[in-house]
């Protein structure tokens, strides 16, 4: 199957490298992936710049939003900018976020469950985060068959009857509920264990904050 990975990256000089070196050991290999700069001013670019050297199925686009680290509608807006690069011919897209580290195996098993059935319309495995004692644990406080917004993968024929991701707090959210409107399911994977390398919400202001506590509500 093929498949292609858009990753927002604003400022993510000290995860980014390990984020793309996990994609390109991938056992099934993305068709293209979009690096998305947003806005850096750290040594982001000069990471980019290593791997598309490294490797033709890198690419860049520049995009300047706003500075604050707002959820949602921020990273979303670069995830647009991204799938502007980008034609129709794919099975599956992915949305990733520069802070993660996938197994190696991670889109093989997601594509073998989008073509086993075709009824799954977003899929993905859970996030694992280092505790003090800097061991990687599970970290889901949500209901098992949600998968985060950091690693999230859709079908073609389901992010286009979602009218794709929405540019708000909550959008992680939304596109399984409309996912399910539309009656496709939600697929989760314990064996695809994620490395988060920052904590959710760490980089989060106040402002940041209450727009959640909005979203919720």
């Amino acid at each position: 199957m093929n498949y292609y990975i858009i990753i927002p990256a604003h400022n993510e000089e000290a995860f980014l490298a390990d984020t793309l070196t996990s994609v390109l050991r991938q056992s099934l290999l993305p068709k293209k992936v979009i690096i998305v700069n947003d806005n850096s001013d750290d040594g982001t670019e000069g990471v980019i710049d290593e791997f598309m050297k490294l490797s033709p199925i890198f690419e860049t686009v520049e995009h300047s939003s706003s500075e604050d680290h707002l959820p949602g509608s921020k990273v979303i807006k670069a995830f647009y900018k991204g799938l502007e690069q980008l034609d129709t011919d794919y099975d599956f897209l992915v949305k990733l976020d520069a802070d993660c580290i996938l197994p190696d195996n991670y889109f093989e098993r997601l594509a073998y469950v989008f073509k086993g059935n075709p009824k799954v319309g977003i899929a993905g495995g859970f996030a694992h985060e280092k505790d003090e004692e800097g061991r990687w644990k599970l970290n889901h406080p949500m209901n098992k068959d949600h998968v985060r917004g950091a690693f999230k993968a859709y079908s073609k024929s389901c992010f286009e009857a979602i009218g794709g991701l929405k540019h708000a707090m909550g959008w992680d959210t939304v596109d399984e509920l409309l996912a399910r409107y539309h009656d496709y399911e939600i697929h989760t994977d314990p064996k695809l264990k994620v490395k988060h390398l920052r904590p959710t919400g760490k980089a989060y202001d106040q402002k940041a904050k209450l727009l959640q506590g909005k979203a919720m509500y």
